[in-house]
């Protein structure tokens, strides 16, 4: 019985994903057959073998294994496909971790203190709507080019979703929870820490998912200035020489990256709030 229930839940699961796949799939021979019937410029927009193949020989190592030379898994990572994205994920996990460790204490403290919320919510909603893209001159100037301007812009794009899903996740509690915490004796750090805080939890993971794709979203128009490796700049350098196969085959490892990532974060929202879901059904 056990071995059968598990095969139909591995069963439900591989439908409910599938069905996800038709539209890719139904786009992808759209575009196979009108590139087979010449109604699109090849050098536009190449056919998608094309562009899978140009994917596989960005993959590939750059040079023959030599064992002499070094280990395997190095020569595996010596693709300049691999190198670009490895580039890329340790700017988004960086300015991530810089960008959220700044906005969820100063959420908490805002949504928890009214007199430290009207000190700062002005200039929160002054400087939140200023995209990060517009601080590339700036960024540039203060910290010159390479990874310094790459880590703040993604920090910055990071820090204001984390921010303000920290600031209405505490702000929402119901105040009957708060009233009868207070009745049974909380002080204020246990009012915090036992119902402010886990009720804020659903929205700060929120914030967390979103400004990790915000993060995601930067580093490649980041690395398309002031970077000299990584997705965006490489998807730049195939601009300049026309190169559309390897342009749509950064977008593709973009598009790849992000799934996973997103992915990832959904599994851990659901991990993280069993309880709270529990607590809904």
């Amino acid at each position: 019985m056990l071995k059968q229930h598990w095969r139909g839940r591995w069963l439900r699961q591989i439908l409910r994903h599938s069905s996800g796949l038709m539209v890719p799939v139904v786009t992808v021979a759209l575009w196979q057959l009108a590139s087979s019937l010449g109604w699109v410029n090849a050098l536009v927009l190449p056919s998608p073998w094309a562009v899978l193949h140009k994917w596989f020989e960005y993959l590939a190592p750059t040079a023959p294994y030599d064992a002499a030379a070094g280990s395997k898994l190095a020569w595996l990572f010596s693709g300049e496909l691999l190198r670009d994205a490895l580039g890329s994920m340790y700017r988004v996990i960086m300015g991530f971790v810089i960008g959220a460790g700044l906005a969820l204490p100063l959420g908490l403290l805002m949504g928890a203190s009214p007199r430290i919320y009207g000190l700062m919510n002005l200039t929160v909603q002054l400087i939140r709507p200023i995209p990060p893209i517009a601080y590339i001159p700036l960024a540039i100037l203060w910290f010159g080019l390479g990874n310094p301007p790459a880590l703040f812009l993604i920090a910055l794009g990071a820090f204001f979703p984390v921010l303000m899903n920290t600031i209405a996740g505490v702000r929402q509690v119901d105040g009957i929870y708060l009233r009868a915490a207070r009745n049974l004796g909380a002080n204020q750090r246990t009012l915090f820490l036992r119902v402010m805080l886990p009720a804020a939890v659903p929205y700060i993971l929120s914030g967390v998912r979103i400004g990790i794709g915000t993060a995601f979203i930067v580093v490649i128009v980041a690395e398309m200035i002031a970077v000299s490796n990584g997705l965006g700049f490489r998807i730049m350098e195939a601009r300049e020489y026309f190169w559309s196969d390897k342009i749509i085959a950064g977008m593709i490892t973009i598009g790849l990256f992000g799934l996973a990532i997103d992915l990832g974060m959904s599994a851990l929202n659901n991990h993280l709030l069993r309880w709270h879901r529990g607590l809904e059904h």
